[in-house]
């Protein structure tokens, strides 16, 4: 029996069944019960901390639904996606653990004439997919994978009962054919296309498994390909496959615009599914990005995509719970995605979550009792690190430059601090070096052998 326990929230979108006095009602057994919460997790591909405009005054696009989303939740300034590109943000999201432990500290890549194109989320992995549906959850994910290729890495294998959308990194939002010319939308295991515009099926697919799953406990996992290039707005022609218009010449800002504005839509059709469901009360829905701008806007932050500086990581956040998160908050304690499965397996009340070794922390604590989670270190790619107001950046090693920033006074990372606090630069130092050789013990060898 679990005990009856506080709720947590996240920026991404969960069920949670709670009583009069607030308390969430534990799961009493592993039987699917409307009691237990429900937990929506929705990430966008390469939105900028600019890109909102809850978080930007010049963003590209005017973003009502997620300024709602904001105002009626809990908005984070500080937080973090694991990596700066995509396939290891994923792979850190859904294990709760670095990617580099999964052996995914790269993109994997769409061209099979590279050896990342066979790379995967190794069975060894355990995602809290495979945890929550343990105690009863259904499980689904709609729109973007990019964990593996091959059907050995499918999302079927790794807890999801359902799964509609494409494996690689991109796909036409028309067609569905990926940047090598392939076709890549599968219903499950098999691939089946389903015709439109892919941000509207994302959305269309994420809203029918709520309706369906309203009644029991389920975890969604809403993964947009929005605003990931292709430049495409619904109304435009495939720019791939068999049926691809030659010689367009694509207005990207234009685009950019159309995709952010019908990403916002998205999350805010899939809120009021939530509310008209009646589930809300019980619901967690907790959104962010999983990495920096491509062609969006990193707002007042140093760097873009694949950049180590907070431009390339630091990431827009927002939790909602209107049961149980005070509405118009704001937090600038220290976060990030690997934070979410622990979050949401504390919520859930798995009791196995120590067996785990997760290197997220749970943010029950930020979510609902306004509490920072203590102090923490965080990495990203053996080359930065995070520690309270201080954040050091080591360049490429053929190179050698050290910078070591004060955010609290140079969010920026314009003046670089290394020669002044020579003491500060070598403690961060053996911390990162310690971390790299500490991720690299047991990790999972690519390619799986299969």
């Amino acid at each position: 029996m679990h005990p009856t326990r506080p709720v947590s929230v996240l920026c991404v979108a969960l069920a949670v069944v709670i009583t009069q006095s607030g308390v969430l009602i534990a799961r009493q057994d592993a039987k699917p019960t409307s009691a237990e919460p429900n937990f929506v997790i929705i990430m966008a591909d390469d939105l900028g901390y600019g890109d909102l405009s809850c978080y930007w005054q010049d963003s590209p696009a005017p973003t009502p639904n997620l300024d709602r989303m904001a105002a009626q939740g809990l908005r984070f300034t500080d937080f973090h996606s694991s990596g700066n590109v995509c396939s290891p943000t994923r792979a850190g999201l859904l294990t709760g653990r670095y990617q580099q432990r999964a052996g995914i500290p790269g993109v994997i890549n769409a061209d099979p004439k590279v050896a990342a194109h066979f790379f995967g989320l190794g069975r060894n992995e355990t995602t809290f997919a495979e945890c929550l549906k343990k105690i009863g959850y259904r499980t689904g994910i709609f729109g973007k994978w990019h964990l593996g290729y091959d059907v050995y890495f499918n999302p079927r294998e790794h807890g999801f009962d359902e799964f509609r959308g494409y494996v690689s990194g991109n796909v036409d939002y028309q067609s569905h054919y990926d940047r090598m010319e392939k076709f890549d939308w599968w219903n499950g295991r098999e691939l089946e296309d389903q015709p439109g515009y892919v941000t509207h099926l994302v959305t269309k697919n994420a809203i029918d498994f709520i309706e369906r799953n309203k009644a029991r406990p389920f975890c969604l996992y809403v993964a947009h390909e929005a605003v990931h290039s292709p430049w495409q707005g619904p109304g435009d022609p495939p720019l791939r496959g068999p049926n691809k218009k030659k010689g367009v010449k694509t207005d990207k800002k234009k685009a950019l615009s159309a995709m952010l504005i019908e990403m916002d839509k998205s999350v805010g059709e899939i809120l009021t599914t939530i509310e008209n469901c009646g589930i809300a009360d019980r619901t967690l829905v907790v959104f962010f990005s999983d990495n920096g701008p491509a062609g969006g806007s990193a707002g007042p932050l140093r760097g873009r995509k694949g950049s180590n500086y907070e431009g390339g990581h630091r990431v827009p956040a927002i939790a909602w719970w209107p049961s149980r998160i005070q509405a118009g908050q704001q937090t600038d304690s220290l976060a990030i995605s690997l934070d979410i499965m622990p979050t949401l397996l504390s919520i859930a009340g798995y009791d196995d979550q120590a067996k785990l070794a997760l290197d997220g922390a749970d943010l029950s604590p930020v979510l609902f009792d306004s509490q920072s989670p203590g102090d923490r270190q965080l990495f990203w790619n053996g080359r930065a690190i995070r520690d309270g107001k201080w954040k050091l950046v080591l360049g490429n090693k053929q190179q050698g430059a050290v910078e070591l920033f004060d955010l609290s006074q140079d969010l920026g990372e314009k003046v670089n601090l290394a020669s002044r606090h020579p003491e500060r630069v070598d403690q961060l130092r053996k911390a990162l070096d310690g971390w790299e050789q500490q991720v690299a013990r047991g990790a999972t060898a690519q390619p799986v052998q299969h």
